[in-house]
């Protein structure tokens, strides 16, 4: 009997051996594809595309109908006893599928996220020593390249620019020759052997900061770290400021991709000259970065992405040409743009959680990266939901009295003893100002402290006379007739005092219940609670700073364990490494925006009541 097909919209179980991996993916996936999405490695030199033949598993149990690829690697034998290439047998039903144990021992990189993740760049160098053309033999250069080429398992294809360059390159060096694919696109043809030398660049492109990592591809290695101050900040430090500058003028964007280039540009300079890898031998860069930065990078028009229905001109992964957006790699190098879960939830994270594997783990994990416009998501393998919840400025510093961005000087700490407060400022330098990981730990600590009440009201010296301190006492003060608490005297800044208002505490609130709103609907989405969490992820540069309980006490996370909660850095920028080390990760990231639910915000009913629920502050005694 045929065994049942589940529809393509629902999701089929799959069980990998001997590690008895188990993963549930859409029907139609590759068993090549889920492999990759569980981390669970199946070899391939051609990375999944039907040429080499190595990618071969046995199905135990379920079925999949014999492909021409199958035919074309596979014996009579090895047919009928269920092998199959992986890469093009799709999942139909429940399946069990062993992986042989020889291939579960590949080259592998570790992340920073605690990752490790198998070493298969899109980028491959092929050392050939061709036979030379012969009147017996008047293949042309390129099919003499194509021939040899499918020999160690790699499908070619070339463009005019490679075409020109074959002549020369394959008789210069006497047809012993290093060929470079990207993907199978045939990037160049180098003399002798090269094959030791194949890098690439990694890009977490920031609205504020661009992060540039240079990477051997042979072994996974970093060679060189550079990040700079995106040269658009001159025209707004946010999104819709950016677009602003777009609209109504083609000179506006043309200025913007160019600034965006030019910042590229100058990171590659300087990582090629620090690790001494030369610009010819970088043949890929990734670029993970929010929709509107991609955008403008490729130099389309935003503005459609600003306003309803907010649809974007395109949001899937693209693979393009280097030069074709001004970037100065090998002259054939190409670039990949990750793809977008929705406008506001971008490819930095579907970076962040391809690093994460929050959609890949059989344990329910919440990721929130926390900023301006701060993306959320929600689950696990059998279901992810993400959202964008706009939280305004003032988590970097903007709208509040003190505030200012990570600097030299910032107030990045706060700890609020019997008798004193306690700053931790960025370089140990006299304090300047409040950065957004010291703001969420002031109300942390006034709240706990109670010089705040749970509706975020800052109490007068006069009420909390007698109950704290006076040396705390004292430093409630009223600044232009609006209460505030002094962190900073000016003898102790050398200038002007640092002090914290009400107005602050109300524009904290409103940052943060915004992203507490946007957790809330994700939960009720999927019916769980806080409790329910194996774990709190903090993202970003900014995520990273947070105090896990200051977070706790003001309610911008689900009150959980502090043990629960952990700061994953720069999520984005692990993602784009290793998209770049690892074609089939690569193929998880494309598959991310069908595997996650994006939730849109903008009017659903119960968001406004949401919202008003969660601006003040959870009990203390709440927190577990």
């Amino acid at each position: 009997m045929e065994p049942t097909t589940i529809p393509k919209t629902e999701k089929v179980k799959v069980t990998f051996l001997p590690k008895e991996t188990t993963t549930r993916v859409p029907a139609g996936t590759t068993l090549f594809h889920a492999a990759a999405w569980t981390g669970q490695p199946i070899e391939s030199t051609c990375g999944g595309r039907g040429t080499c033949g190595k990618c071969r598993v046995q199905v135990i149990e379920g079925s999949t109908p014999i492909t021409p690829a199958d035919l074309q690697h596979l014996s009579q034998e090895d047919l009928t006893t269920g092998w199959r290439l992986s890469c093009q047998a799709e999942v139909r039903d429940e399946m069990v599928v062993q992986v042989p144990r020889l291939l579960t021992t590949p080259k592998t990189a570790m992340f920073g996220v605690g990752r490790q993740v198998l070493l298969d760049p899109n980028v491959h160098k092929v050392r050939l020593k061709l036979e030379e053309p012969t009147l017996h033999d008047q293949r042309s250069d390129f099919q003499r390249l194509k021939d040899a080429l499918l020999k160690e398992g790699f499908a070619m294809s070339a463009d005019l620019a490679v075409l020109r360059s074959l002549p020369t390159a394959l008789r210069g060096a006497e047809f012993d020759v290093t060929a470079v694919l990207s993907g199978e696109t045939l990037v160049a043809v180098e003399p002798g052997d090269t094959t030791g030398e194949c890098y690439g660049i990694a890009f977490d492109l920031g609205t504020t900061t661009i992060v540039g990592t240079l990477m051997d591809l042979n072994n996974g290695e970093t060679r060189a770290v550079i990040s700079t101050l995106n040269a658009q900040a001159i025209h707004g430090g946010d999104v819709l400021s950016r677009i602003s500058h777009t609209m109504g003028k083609k000179e506006g964007l043309e200025e913007l991709q160019h600034l965006a280039a030019f910042t590229i540009n100058g990171i590659i300079e300087r990582v090629t000259a620090e690790s001494g890898v030369p610009a010819s031998r970088l043949y890929e860069i990734t670029v993970a970065g929010n929709l509107t930065m991609i955008h403008l990078l490729m130099g389309i028009d935003p503005e459609p992405i600003s306003v309803t229905p907010f649809a974007a001109a395109a949001a899937h992964g693209i693979d393009l040409k280097a030069r074709e957006i001004g970037i100065s790699i090998h002259p054939e190098g190409r670039v990949y743009l990750f793809p977008a879960i929705g406008a506001y939830v971008g490819g930095d994270i579907v970076a962040g959680l391809l690093a994460t594997a929050v959609p890949r783990g059989d344990k329910l994990r919440l990721f929130v990266d926390v900023g301006t416009n701060g993306e959320i998501a929600l689950g696990h393998e059998q279901r992810t939901v993400a959202t964008a919840a706009p939280a305004g400025p003032a988590f970097e510093g903007a709208e509040i009295s003190c505030g200012m961005r990570a600097t030299t000087g910032a107030i990045e700490g706060v700890q609020i003893t019997d008798d004193t407060v306690v700053l931790q400022t960025i370089d140990d330098a006299p304090p300047v100002g409040l950065c957004g990981s010291g703001l969420v730990d002031v109300v942390a600590q006034l709240y706990r402290r109670g010089l705040m009440d749970p509706t975020g009201r800052m109490r007068s010296a006069d009420e909390v006379r007698g109950l704290v301190p006076d040396a705390l006492a004292s430093r409630l003060v009223n600044v232009e007739g609006v209460r505030a608490f002094v962190l900073a005297t000016a003898d102790e800044t050398g200038g002007r005092p640092v002090v914290f208002t009400q107005k602050d505490v109300r524009q904290l609130q409103f940052a943060k219940g915004s992203i507490a709103s946007g957790i809330k609907v994700l939960m009720n989405v999927m019916g769980v609670k806080p409790e329910d969490l194996h774990e709190v992820l903090l993202a970003g540069a900014f995520g990273s700073y947070i105090h896990p309980d200051s977070a706790r006490i003001i309610g911008l996370v689900p009150a959980v364990a502090l043990d629960r909660i952990r700061a994953v850095g720069n999520a984005a920028g692990e993602g784009a490494k290793i998209g770049l080390l690892s074609y089939r990760e690569r193929e998880a990231a494309e598959a991310m925006p069908a595997r996650v639910e994006y939730i849109e915000l903008s009017g659903r009913e119960d968001f406004n009541d949401i919202f008003m629920g969660v601006l003040g502050f959870p009990p203390l005694d709440s927190l577990p």
